[in-house]
């Protein structure tokens, strides 16, 4: 993929959007950078993240309960640190801050639980097409200096959703929607929304990968300087 950014985002959605912040924010230590109005009564709470945006997501009307996605668990570098520090922020999501190089990760990771290691493998290496850590043994992989790494687990969603609280989805950030979008397609990923144009700001869509969960892929105006 030709990126734009040389990392991903992570976009989660919550019911309890105080608690949220004031962990993000004091606990975890994310800098607030603003808030954007997704309409509908839904707000997007964007935090940078060593590079990356963490967007907690709010919503008027309170939020379905829905299944867990594949997207298990945060991991943020962090200096001074001998080792993992496990946490977990008030709708009961893991966050993990870490020694940079743990795990390959020099900014932030994403952890998955998938059914199907080897369908991932395939997914991320050919239809992403993306490099993989080679001290990882085959299950991690970078967008840019971002590492997704996942296990495979029992109870891995066979068909995730965008809807539900917790981490829902991650963003990969290009030069060109649609061609990145129709490039995943014809390379075997699946479609979870076609592009479309949100004002001034972004073009964007949505693919999925073998269980179902759901990957943003955005041509934002600010970093291409143009949504053609």
């Amino acid at each position: 993929m030709n990126l734009a950014k040389p990392r991903i985002d992570v976009g989660l959605f919550t019911n309890n959007i105080e608690a949220m912040l004031d962990f993000y924010q004091k606990e975890v230590g994310l800098p607030f950078d603003h808030l954007l109005p997704l309409g509908g009564g839904r707000q997007q709470h964007r935090h940078e993240m060593l590079g990356s945006v963490l967007k907690i997501n709010e919503s008027r009307e309170p939020i379905a309960a829905r299944a867990p996605s594949g997207y298990r668990e945060l991991l943020i570098a962090r200096e001074g640190l001998l080792g993992p520090k496990r946490l977990t922020d008030p709708d009961g999501n893991a966050v993990t801050l870490v020694p940079p190089g743990a795990f390959g990760i020099e900014r932030i990771g994403m952890k998955l639980g998938v059914r199907d290691a080897a369908a991932h493998r395939r997914f991320y290496a050919v239809a992403m097409g993306l490099p993989d850590v080679p001290e990882a043994g085959g299950n991690s992989f970078l967008c840019g200096d971002s590492v997704i790494l996942f296990d495979e687990a029992a109870d891995a969603p066979s068909d995730a959703t965008i809807e539900g609280t917790g981490f829902r989805y991650i963003t990969v950030q290009v030069f060109k929607t649609d061609e990145e979008h129709a490039g995943v397609l014809a390379r075997g990923g699946h479609e979870g929304q076609k592009p479309q144009t949100l004002g001034k700001v972004a073009r964007i869509s949505f693919i999925r990968d073998p269980d179902g969960n759901w990957i943003e892929i955005s041509q934002r105006a600010s970093l291409t300087g143009s949504l053609d």
